[in-house]
């Protein structure tokens, strides 16, 4: 009896020692970390401080865009002031050649000439662009390409005291080439240093430094500051600034760690230049995304332009990054602007007024811009672009009709078409005006992209030189009727972008390489 009451005691001890076990306090357990939030597409969401943006980002974006997109701009605006005053200079020195007088139309062709030799520039900048970004890489293409702001500098600054206009045509053929390299190289360059998910804010500082500069060549051109007989060659030699600087900062900035790794296949260089950018050593993730990316690249032949229209996966994002390209001038941007002055006068505004009116437009360009670099990564390119070229639909229809009667129908029509034409300055830049620069990046691989930019920007440039030559002789024919022709173009565009354009917020190369296999892109 003893021995069996020992022994329950025993199983009783035992059984009591068990239950405490399992009665131990949960904290002193190890428990499992939580991940991170994802998104929809299954990356990590970062948090708070994990942005990628910092200060050498913020330095690399500034010396890429600054330098580049600033010549594009500046030298799109900078011939619309001190037009007049180069004319008559043009009249002087043909006289002074021939000792005859000059007829009016002769001055006009020549200023022609000098105008839109600066898009066929840019179209030949932009064909070559593929050539240059493979051969001398994105941030030694913006390089090398300040030598072409020099020369150009220095004959358009010195074409006065030479008594040759000659030189200013070269100067802006030169300038045009750059601007067209520039607009290839510098959003590819951005797309390809900034983070997912800042792609498209990034990629929209391209467009930003655009319209500051417009502006800048606006005030700079004011008869107050330097739009006078005397001081037009610095007017036009001024282009000469951004290249220093970017001179200056460009050198202490990275080449893009996705063309280290792709063309030059330096892992670890290209693993440094993602560390200085991000700031951060946790840059593994984004390393094992490009390697894949390479390797991908790889398995198939070099792409070239043929190979792109044979291969429907690459046909189709060419096709929507082009007509992206062509909807962004035949919107009538260029069309507003060239009517903005003739509007303002019609509002009884002085030719003071007016410019200062126009002044008021271009910074309104530039604010909506700003406001669409915050937008672009909340709502998305595609809604962005449809809510802008809606808009513009609307816009360039009701402008079509109040230009049609404002001349009998009093002042209050007059303000009408003001208020007409900056809502279409601000639906322009809030997504058409930036979206299609960056998104050809987003659109293509590696492997591609070079010879995909090249193409697109040789086709913007082509339909702007179109632009300019066909919109003159039409307003002439059809007055301010001619807005309808834009109209109709808008509508098109709408269709094609909510039909085909996919979006692209957020998603990598691999994802949206994905998408165009699918059946419903074919």
């Amino acid at each position: 009896m003893v021995m069996e009451s020992e022994k329950m005691s025993e199983d009783e001890n035992k059984k009591n020692e068990e239950k405490a076990d399992t009665q131990q306090p949960t904290e002193d357990k190890p428990t499992t970390p939580t991940a991170p939030p994802t998104t929809q597409y299954g990356k990590q969401t970062p948090t708070e401080g994990d942005w990628g943006f910092n200060g050498r980002l913020a330095f690399a974006i500034t010396a890429a865009a600054l330098g580049s997109s600033f010549q594009h701009g500046y030298n799109t605006g900078v011939v619309n002031a001190p037009q007049k005053l180069i004319e008559g200079w043009i009249r002087t020195v043909a006289h002074n050649r021939t000792g005859e007088v000059v007829d009016q139309s002769h001055v006009t062709m020549i200023w022609a000439i000098a105008v839109a030799i600066f898009c066929v520039g840019g179209m030949l900048g932009g064909c070559i662009t593929g050539f240059v970004a493979e051969r001398f890489g994105r941030k030694g293409g913006l390089l090398l390409n300040n030598v072409l702001v020099a020369a150009a500098a220095v004959l358009m600054g010195c074409a006065k005291a030479a008594s040759s206009y000659e030189m200013i045509i070269a100067g802006r053929f030169l300038i045009g080439i750059n601007s067209g390299l520039n607009a290839g190289l510098a959003p590819m360059y951005l797309a390809e240093i900034s983070p997912v998910h800042l792609r498209g804010a990034v990629g929209t500082v391209y467009q930003l430094v655009i319209t500051i500069s417009i502006l800048i060549s606006q005030v700079l051109g004011l008869e107050s500051v330097l739009g006078t007989e005397t001081a037009w060659p610095v007017l036009l030699a001024i282009t000469a600034v951004p290249a220093v600087f970017q001179l200056a900062t460009l050198p202490l900035c990275p080449e893009s760690p996705k063309y280290i790794m792709s063309n030059q296949g330096k892992e670890l260089e290209a693993q440094r230049a993602l560390t200085w950018l991000r700031g951060s050593i946790e840059v593994h993730d984004e390393i094992d995304e490009m390697k894949s990316e390479v390797e991908a690249s790889r398995l198939v032949p070099k792409v070239t332009l043929r190979e792109m229209f044979l291969n429907p996966a690459l046909r189709i994002p060419l096709i929507i990054s082009s007509m992206l390209m062509i909807a962004q001038q035949l919107s009538g941007i260029n069309a507003v602007m060239f009517f903005s002055t003739k509007i303002f006068k019609m509002a009884q505004l002085t030719e003071e007024h007016a410019q200062y009116a126009t002044l008021g437009m271009g910074s309104m360009n530039v604010v909506m811009t700003v406001v669409s670099l915050v937008l672009v990564e909340r709502a998305g390119r595609k809604t962005l672009l449809l809510v802008g070229f809606i808009g513009m639909s609307f816009v360039t229809f009701f402008l079509s009709i109040s230009l049609a009667y404002v001349e009998g129908a009093g002042l209050w029509l007059s303000y009408v078409s003001i208020l007409l034409v900056i809502a279409f300055v601000v639906l322009f830049a809030t997504g058409p005006g930036s979206i299609p620069w960056f998104m050809v990046s987003e659109l293509f691989n590696q492997s591609a992209r070079p010879a995909a930019t090249s193409f697109a920007v040789a086709v913007n440039w082509t339909a702007n030189f179109v632009v300019g030559l066909a919109f003159l002789p039409l307003q002439e024919l059809m007055g301010g009727y001619v807005f309808i022709i834009f109209t109709l173009f808008l509508i098109l565009f709408v269709l094609f972008i909510w039909k085909k354009v996919p979006e692209t917020k957020n998603k990598t190369m691999e994802e949206i390489t994905t998408m165009f296999r699918q059946r419903s892109y074919q």
